[in-house]
């Protein structure tokens, strides 16, 4: 190798000597690399320039390609998903040292929504991409819970997908194809993953189902169902909205969706088969010996399995009885296994809590809190908790109560999308909006006041349970507030019992109270194959420490059907039988929910609070609206400033008018009376004569009264002489003169009065009128 390296050094001398030290620097790199990685072929682009590849896979009525080996190249694995016009590029990267700290996969998902891709420039102060905006987070979110639980057990490695949009057509939606770009991405790259999965989205129009519809055809759907399945038609992820769509329906919707999964898997398979690398090896933590789990189970199981048989217990005497066993047990192993690292043997303490919690539940079929598996927390409600409030509301579930509280205030305050989402042809304003606040005390605890990831993502899920019941054609944009004052699991979906309770007392008409519940499982596996479930158990409205088990199934709806659901799964994969009695589960918890909810308010209120914000649409006519808004606005913001009351302009002749307090309402009507009384404009007709007095010379012409109690309107200089007019002044016009003009109406676009002194200026005589004289005959001739 020396050898050789020295006849090409003094090859380059000989050629150029300019690029002798760089080349012959890049060629040892190059033979260095490639003698002692293994991976050679990944980290040289240039021999992977040959490999690209796609594949075409036929989902509903449009083609699903998917590419790689043409773009980022370095990664460890990229792919790129196509629909349409719509691209999405994902990379997958992934240590090759494990973390030191982490006992858990340290997986890290950014979805990215460019505006570029949608030919746009982001109209922020810098002109650059700045986020992650909620929409993002939420996609993110989607993708991780995707993806996660495919990875094997012990995978301890810092794992990062990002998601690139390359091009947005404004049809075709980047999220689904975010996701089967990632599985493409983790199948085809040499990081541990036991996939590949895939995605579609469900729609329901006109009374049919569509797999990935359009933007268009999503706006007229009742349904926004995405499934992400693993092979043999198991569930790995569901996230739904739907228009309170019938039960029956959404689970044709989920078994259409796993059915047409199962072709993108295929064809991600395809592409594997010809450009995948070798999965590298891994190693994984030290495991726990089988002699430390057998003296942990000797010290401390019979004293777990008393705890977590004791219905007394709540969540933080629980929580401090585990916690007295954990010392004296650690205390006690570590003298017994001085050589063990300290991690090991809290892992294995855990490894005990976790069997014997599920042993209870799998054999005996009860929970640690004494109920049935199909039993719900003890359920109280309350309203109308402050007068000033517009609308409020405590639920209380167990220990978990939220306090929800709703804020009316003008269409202006709808809430504007971002320019991306403007682009691509989304809504623009959105009229209902809930935030979810989870502050630390909820949990007695101390920390930072801050929105996380978290509480943006249960937001958005009790939003969307919420929404589908919200009227259309309400005046106000409503803000509905879910604040977390105690916590012990399922706090998004006592949102959405909260949330209609506060709604159904502010008075807003919503068409159904709704309700939500959280179903969790507990499953026995082969060890070998997690996939392989033998034995199964459901449970109802789960508590915090019920985190133990494999499922977090949320879904909420009303009498009628479904408005949300959210599947969180960490199995590999979940069969649909499993999910279709989780549906069952959740049906009739959600049905007992709403009955309890029944007895303190069961529906809205006929009238919102007398002290509440006031909402009418005033009509201005035309020939009125300027003088109504005043010059660039100003009669509007001046009522605004005095009053607090926001107009704001509907169409052409209409203008909604909110007012914070029926008060404010009522002072403000004054002064709109007084800029909309009548004018007298019935008694001018059209082409009569009248004596107008002059009020103010401008350069375009000249302001003038035809009555004293009239708004000044300008005849401009084109309409003062038949001869060309730069400047009133050199007609000799004054402030007060009096001059005959002639009445044309008033302008069908603008309002304004359309007045002509040049007509007068012809060979012909006129009969003047006076505003008391009654209309005939204008003119007569010469």
């Amino acid at each position: 190798m020396a050898a050789r390296i020295g006849s090409l050094r003094n090859s380059f001398l000989l050629q150029n000597k300019r690029y002798t030290r760089t080349c012959v620097l890049l060629y040892e790199f190059e033979h260095k690399h490639m003698l002692k990685c293994r991976r050679w072929n990944h980290f040289n682009p240039w021999k992977n320039a040959e490999s690209a590849g796609d594949v075409d896979i036929q989902i509903g009525t449009r083609p699903l390609k998917i590419f790689t080996g043409k773009l980022a190249r370095f990664a460890d694995g990229c792919a790129v998903a196509k629909v349409g016009e719509t691209s999405v590029m994902v990379t997958a990267v992934s240590r090759t040292k494990p973390s030191s700290s982490a006992s858990f996969l340290p997986l890290t998902v950014d979805y990215r929504q460019k505006a570029a891709a949608a030919g746009r420039i982001p109209m922020n102060h810098l002109r650059r991409d700045r986020g992650p905006t909620d929409v993002e987070i939420l996609t993110s979110r989607m993708i991780d819970r995707s993806i996660r639980p495919l990875f094997p057990s012990g995978y301890f490695y810092d794992t990062q997908i990002i998601c690139n949009s390359l091009a947005l057509d404004g049809a075709n939606e980047p999220d689904i194809l975010s996701i089967n770009a990632a599985s493409a991405a983790l199948a085809l790259s040499d990081i541990p993953w036991n996939g590949p999965i895939g995605a579609v989205r469900v729609g329901h129009v006109d009374g049919e189902f569509v797999i990935n519809p359009t933007r268009l055809e999503l706006s007229r759907s009742l349904l926004n169902l995405v499934v992400a399945g693993s092979r043999k038609s198991n569930v790995v992820m569901l996230e739904a909205s739907a228009e309170n769509i019938l039960q029956n329906d959404f689970c044709k919707a989920i078994k259409l969706g796993v059915k047409e999964v199962q072709q993108i898997i295929l064809g991600i398979d395809k592409l594997c088969k010809t450009h995948a690398k070798d999965k590298r090896e891994f190693e994984t933590s030290a495991s726990v010996s089988e002699e430390v789990l057998d003296s942990v189970k000797e010290m401390a199981r019979d004293r777990l399995y008393e705890v977590f048989s004791d219905p007394s217990h709540h969540k933080f005497s629980r929580d401090n009885a585990v916690t007295e066993i954990r010392t004296e047990c650690l205390e006690k192993l570590a003298e017994k296994f001085p050589d063990t690292e300290s991690f090991l043997l809290t892992e294995a303490f855990y490894t005990v809590v976790k069997e014997t919690f599920r042993g209870i539940i799998l054999d005996e079929y009860r929970r640690c809190d004494g109920r049935s598996l199909t039993d719900l927390r003890d359920i109280s409600c309350d309203v109308d908790l402050y007068q000033p409030l517009h609308g409020s509301a405590l639920f209380q579930r167990g220990q978990t109560q939220v306090l929800c509280t709703v804020t009316f205030d003008s269409i202006e305050s709808a809430l504007k999308s971002d320019s991306v989402t403007d682009s691509v042809g989304a809504i623009k304003d959105k009229n209902f909006m809930l935030h979810y606040e989870f502050p630390p005390y909820a949990t007695n605890e101390t920390g930072r006041m801050f929105s996380s990831r978290r509480e943006l993502g249960h937001g958005a899920l009790a939003e969307k349970s919420l929404r589908p019941v919200i009227p259309s054609g309400f005046p106000f944009t409503i803000r509905l507030t879910s604040e977390v004052l105690e916590s012990n699991g399922s706090s998004s979906m006592a949102s959405a019992c909260g949330g209609s309770l506060a709604l159904m007392d502010a008075g807003v008409p919503i068409s159904s109270a709704v309700a939500g519940v959280a179903i969790g499982l507990v499953t026995k596996t082969d060890p070998d194959n997690p996939t392989d479930i033998k034995d199964y158990r459901l449970m109802s409205d789960l508590l915090g420490i019920e985190d133990y088990g494999d499922m977090d199934f949320k879904m909420a709806g009303t009498k009628k059907g479904i408005t949300a659901l959210q599947a969180d799964i960490k199995l590999p994969g979940l069969p649909l039988k499993v999910v279709m009695e989780a549906i069952q589960q959740a049906t009739s918890a959600k049905n007992e929910i709403l009955n309890i909810m029944g007895k303190t308010i069961r529906k809205p209120r006929s009238t919102r609070k007398e002290n509440g914000p006031v909402c009418e649409t005033l009509e201005v006519p035309v020939s009125r609206r300027a003088r109504f808004v005043g010059p660039g606005g100003y009669n509007i913001r001046k009522i605004r400033a005095e009053t607090g009351v926001s107009i704001t302009q509907i169409d052409e002749t209409n203008f909604s008018v909110f007012a914070p307090t029926p008060s404010a309402m009522n002072e403000a009507k004054e002064q709109m009376e007084e800029l909309l009384k009548d004018d007298r404009e019935m008694e001018l007709e059209f082409g009569a004569v009248y004596t107008a007095t002059i009020t103010e010379i401008r350069d375009s012409g000249v302001m003038v009264k035809l009555y004293p109690n009239m708004t000044p309107t300008l005849l401009h200089n084109t309409q003062l002489d038949v001869r060309r007019v730069n400047h009133p002044s050199v007609l000799g016009l004054e402030v007060g003169q009096e001059m005959s003009v002639k009445y044309y109406g008033r302008d069908p676009v603008s309002g304004k009065m359309r007045l002509s002194r040049k007509v007068l200026m012809a060979p012909a005589s006129a009969v003047v009128r006076t505003l008391g004289d009654k209309p005939t005959a204008t003119f007569k001739p010469t």
